[in-house]
């Protein structure tokens, strides 16, 4: 008979602490001051610099990757300051690879025995999942953040768009989503286009291809994850986003197995993996109010161009025959010899 590992009671939803938390009354011996933060505007303002395409996105050229540049600092903080808890989970990708998807898979998998999967009060039915799991990129930028981050219980889930380079040394439990290149430029430009509609999809398929685009060079960055993973896999679990569509249930599984959460035989039975499924599915989180309505905090994006439709193979629709000739030619060229294929 099979043998499980009884589910965390965590993590919990990162807004519900945030409207709780008296930062007047948090203090982390880490928190940065007022010297740490000058001497890290001082770093990002000798960093090449450009404007993401068809954007007034400045990006800063960090490491040999191109973050916003309001996010420098916070990839300082995860490599000097950030200390991870033993059972810390990050949720890593590149944007518009699953990012949203994942974070409601994750926080339903994790947080299942606080908030069943089928209960009328589950914190994804009125929270965006950005809401749940909260956003290093931005939080470590901002001040105070870490003593927000600091003030979450264990276990924490958390997700970042940070290169694996950049994550806090000694992260043991790190789940990367990436995604056909091809969809991945397509779906970052339809992006952009929720609050820019004038952006052009070459300029952001030039980006993407030329290794500029936000926090590119993209095969870079899916080689960081790809080899940690090889290197180790009790730390790094490397997920395709198409194989997350075909069999979400099988990967839901493989999710809560290395997080030290296995489905015991009774959860099995009674539907609970079938029942995060469906309430994380797109269609349900496109259709949820909270989903459909306001602006993701921070970053000015309607909510509703999270869920757009997450399908594989939606560049056929918008990249001529040489378009899609050249990035499979740069996709080969980058990931000859590594392993790594795109179907």
């Amino acid at each position: 008979m099979a043998t499980s590992v009884p589910a965390p009671a965590g993590p919990v939803p990162f807004k519900d602490v945030e409207n709780n938390l008296d930062l007047q009354a948090t203090t982390v011996p880490a928190e940065r001051s007022l010297e740490e933060h000058d001497d890290a505007m001082l770093l990002v303002s000798a960093l090449p610099i450009k404007l993401a395409a068809g954007t007034k996105l400045k990006l800063r050229c960090y490491e040999g990757f191109w973050l916003p540049e309001r996010f420098v600092p916070a990839a300082v903080a995860m490599q000097r300051r950030l200390v991870p808890r033993p059972d810390d989970v990050v949720i890593a990708s590149l944007p518009k690879c699953g990012t949203t998807w994942l974070n409601a898979l994750a926080f339903a998998t994790m947080a299942r025995r606080s908030y069943p999967p089928a209960g009328a009060d589950h914190p994804l039915l009125r929270l965006n999942p950005h809401e749940c799991v909260p956003f290093l990129d931005a939080l470590l930028a901002e001040a105070g953040g870490e003593a927000r981050l600091a003030a979450l219980p264990s276990p924490r889930l958390m997700y970042t768009h940070m290169p694996h380079a950049m994550l806090p040394r000694g992260s043991k439990k790190v789940v990367y989503v990436c995604r056909e290149p091809k969809d991945t430029a397509v779906s970052l430009w339809q992006f952009r286009r929720s609050a820019h509609p004038e952006i052009p999809f070459g300029d952001t398929f030039d980006s993407v291809c030329d290794g500029g685009s936000t926090y590119g060079p993209f095969w870079d960055h899916v080689l960081g994850y790809w080899r940690a993973s090889l290197e180790c896999p009790d730390r790094v679990l490397f997920l395709r986003y198409e194989e997350l569509l075909r069999d979400p249930g099988e990967n839901v599984r493989r999710l809560a197995r290395f997080v030290g959460a296995p489905f015991s035989e009774a959860e099995e039975e009674a539907g609970v993996v079938r029942g995060i499924v469906e309430l994380c599915s797109l269609g349900s989180l496109r259709n949820m109010e909270v989903n459909r309505t306001g602006l993701m905090d921070g970053l000015g994006f309607p909510r509703k161009a999270l869920f757009r439709k997450g399908v594989a193979g939606d560049w056929a629709n918008h990249m001529t025959p040489e378009m899609a000739r050249r990035m499979d030619e740069v996709v080969a060229d980058k990931f000859r010899d590594t392993g790594i294929t795109f179907q």
